[in-house]
């Protein structure tokens, strides 16, 4: 019988495969190893499945053979593949061994897979323990792995092994997220996001603060054909090496994925400037502390930031608080917007009326028009945080004088969960339908003209503009005091009674 592997399998192995590592190190740390074994069987089994099939299509022909498998997705030397691995699995340094295979499947694929696994060691004693202790766990990791057959024709159409993926580092999200207001994209959020920007055919499609890439493969499946540009940055090397293995597990072989701080060190250049995209989105880490100190080279002490040491322009409207990052991420996407071009970016609700030179930046935002919408989300969607969060719209060469504000986060337009509420399917039909209708829609959504934002003061506040105050029912006082005097009546019958039963008693 030709059984399939299924998704929950799939899962399942990986949830055991975490339970060997639970307890000795923190979750954050030890996904790592669990994904990239992940990956590493994936890119061996379907080696495996291909070398079968040109050895049967050749007939044996070696030379043939050998070409044919130089043409495919990643070339894949036997002592990289995880068989091989396996089979070393009692040898005294299976971490070396390990990492070995690593090395030589970077130096097998450079283009795709250069410095990938740089940040993740296997024979590492501060992170793994012990010789006998690693060696120990990276046994039976390897034993829980042999267990699955990922092979092509096992997992069929279906996006087993990405779907998988996701499954880990969401499951892993609260850990990963606990220091430095870096919150993981829940997938229904990322979802909205993708529909509300709508990407198209050829489009150039960018996250500046791109984590695991899981936002970014969002976009991209809302175009039929897949056929975009994909760009990405992330400060974080372990986070960047797993964001280049999602892309590659979903199919994306073509991402341009950088590493380092996009504030000060822009990565995605053409002719020496920032480079335009055409749809742009981003989960920025929340209010980001010293945001700017990738700009003070040698002098940090003292350093304070100014507009004049980018030498990309992006702060003229301003320079956000030292403390507080958040309109640094903004004004960089808008900086890097095509024209014509949509950005949605999720952001803590004080981008919406803080002051000082957060409130400059949002006023020349507001008077040059790129803002499009304003959409408060429920509290507790993200994992690891209750902060509730908002998205901001902004597009470029807007034709119309308005802005739409829309308050989701009320009862009835998100599922409670014990820990974590979630969006639904009807949530997000419900945003991106208001949204492509722009209306005003009573206690959820109002379409404000930029004159009236002026009087407020440039203040986003969502309550300014969207009422959600539910009127209590009118109160029928006639009847209130006839409810009271029948309450005094019954009173008084129960007091006579008391005396009554009292008297008899002799009290």
């Amino acid at each position: 019988m030709n059984q399939k592997t299924i998704q929950t399998q799939v899962n399942q192995i990986l949830w055991e495969a975490s339970d060997t590592f639970r307890g000795k190190i923190d979750s954050s740390i030890y996904k790592d190893y669990i994904l990239v074994m992940l990956f590493i069987k994936y890119l061996s089994d379907s080696y495996k499945e291909n070398l079968e099939e040109h050895t049967k299509r050749y007939e044996g022909n070696q030379e043939r053979i050998k070409r044919a498998m130089s043409r495919g997705r990643f070339i894949v030397n036997e002592e990289s593949t995880f068989d091989y691995l396996y089979s070393k699995r009692n040898a005294p340094e299976v971490g070396a061994e390990i990492n070995k295979a690593l090395e030589k499947l970077e130096e097998d694929n450079p283009a795709k897979l250069r410095n990938i696994f740089r940040n993740i060691d296997f024979n590492s004693q501060a992170v793994l323990g012990q010789t006998k202790d690693r060696n120990a766990m990276l046994r039976t990791l390897l034993e829980d792995f042999a267990k699955l057959d990922l092979r092509p024709s096992k997992i069929g159409d279906e996006d087993i092994i990405g779907n998988s993926y996701q499954f880990m580092i969401e499951r892993f999200a609260s850990d990963a997220g606990k220091k430095g207001g870096e919150f993981f994209t829940p997938s229904m959020v990322s979802e909205l996001l993708a529909r509300l920007v709508k990407p198209k055919e050829n489009d150039r499609i960018y996250d500046p603060t791109c984590g695991s890439g899981s936002l970014l493969i969002r976009v991209v499946n809302q175009v039929a054909s897949r056929k975009v540009a994909i760009y990405g940055q992330e400060r974080n090397g372990q986070t960047h090496s797993l964001c280049m293995m999602n892309m590659f597990l979903h199919g994306i072989d073509d991402a341009k994925i950088e590493w380092g701080d996009t504030l000060s060190n822009p990565l995605h250049l053409e002719d020496g400037k920032l480079m335009k995209f055409q749809v742009i989105v981003a989960n920025p880490p929340f209010s980001l502390d010293k945001w700017a100190m990738g700009f003070a080279g040698d002098n940090d002490e003292k350093f304070k930031m100014e507009a004049s040491l980018d030498p990309y322009g992006r702060f003229e409207w301003g320079v956000p608080p030292a403390s507080r990052g958040d309109y640094a991420f903004v004004q960089h996407m808008l900086y890097s917007l095509a024209e014509e071009g949509r950005m949605a970016v999720i952001l803590p609700h004080g981008v919406l009326f803080r002051g000082a030179s957060e409130g400059r930046i949002r006023k020349q935002i507001i008077d040059m028009n790129l803002l499009d919408a304003v959409i408060g989300l429920p509290e507790a969607l993200f994992f690891g945080t209750g902060i509730p969060a908002c998205i901001m719209l902004l597009k470029k060469n807007r034709t119309k004088r308005d802005v739409l504000f829309i308050d989701a986060s009320g009862e009835g337009n998100f599922e409670k969960g014990k820990n974590q509420n979630k969006l639904r399917e009807q949530d997000i039909e419900k945003i991106v339908g208001t949204y492509e209708n722009y209306e005003t829609i009573d206690k959820y959504s109002y379409v404000a003209n930029i004159e009236e934002i002026k009087e407020n003061d440039y203040n986003l506040n969502i309550p300014r503009y969207v009422d959600t105050f539910e009127e209590e029912e009118p109160v029928d006082m006639e009847e209130v005091a006839k409810s009271i005097s029948n309450i005094k009546e019954e009173i008084r019958k129960v007091e006579e009674q008391m005396a009554k039963y009292l008297k008899e008693l002799g009290l």
